[in-house]
């Protein structure tokens, strides 16, 4: 019977949830599979783990007493780089799309599949370029509407040499585009490449994720050149790309 051996540096998942058997439940199916977890059941204890070790990923429940999940997304958001998934209840529909405006990288619903969120995990991680997950193919540098992007680096600037920060979600989603340009990818497209599953058929989430990045590369997010959108179709990448 062979014995899988343990990474040296297992990645390593902060579970941020107030209910105590889920974080347990976590530690103990992710530590099956060679992660390393550790959990946090409200926002002080969040940051102060954030601020202490290194985190590859934050599973975060939006359902938490006082300090809601949303709060620490931004918070999140602000201070920290790394891939945030959210965890929502089936009624929290609305909460789920705020945290995707808000940056999160994926969401699942509880009661939730195991399997499927380490499927999701995985995704996230593998995305995120994080060592010991094949990176997506493609190197060099990519033109396009006056943005330079650093494939390796994952490095994003404006005409004026200014930065463009952009979450994981939003690199890999702009990636898609400039793989695929001047063609249609429906919404189903977009959510099968980029999460690696179906779309519901009330999910609008990759909408949302589609505004967020237009906000950050579109100069008039409302009228926009770059990223447009095709009526019943989905969208379509329309800037001209040059690669170096």
């Amino acid at each position: 019977m062979s014995v899988t051996t343990p990474p040296a540096h297992p990645q390593h998942i902060l579970v941020v949830d107030d209910d105590e058997e889920i974080v347990a439940l976590a530690s103990r199916y992710f530590g099956m599979h060679g992660f390393r977890v550790s959990g946090a059941g409200n926002g002080t204890a969040m940051r102060r783990i954030i601020a202490g070790e290194a985190i590859d990923l934050v599973l975060l429940d939006l359902g938490l007493p006082g300090e809601d999940g949303l709060d620490l997304t931004r918070y999140l958001r602000a201070a920290w780089r790394g891939p945030v998934i959210i965890v929502t209840g089936r009624g929290e529909s609305v909460d789920r799309v705020v945290g995707l405006e808000l940056g999160a990288d994926d969401y699942v619903t509880k009661p939730f599949d195991l399997r499927e969120l380490l499927a999701r995990v995985r995704s996230v991680l593998r995305r995120a370029g994080h060592p010991g997950v094949p990176a997506a193919p493609g190197q060099g540098i990519v033109h396009f509407a006056g943005f330079r992007l650093d494939v390796a680096s994952r490095r994003l600037v404006d005409g004026d040499e200014r930065p463009v920060d952009l979450t994981t979600g939003e690199y890999e989603l702009l990636r898609i585009f400039l793989e695929r340009p001047n063609r249609v990818l429906s919404r189903d497209d977009l959510v099968s490449l980029l999460h690696g599953r179906q779309a519901g058929p009330y999910d609008r989430a990759i909408d949302v994720q589609v505004g967020r990045l237009r906000r950050k590369i579109e100069s008039d997010p409302a009228h926009p050149e770059i990223i447009k959108s095709v009526r019943s179709a989905g969208y379509l990448f329309a800037a001209r790309l040059e690669r170096t």
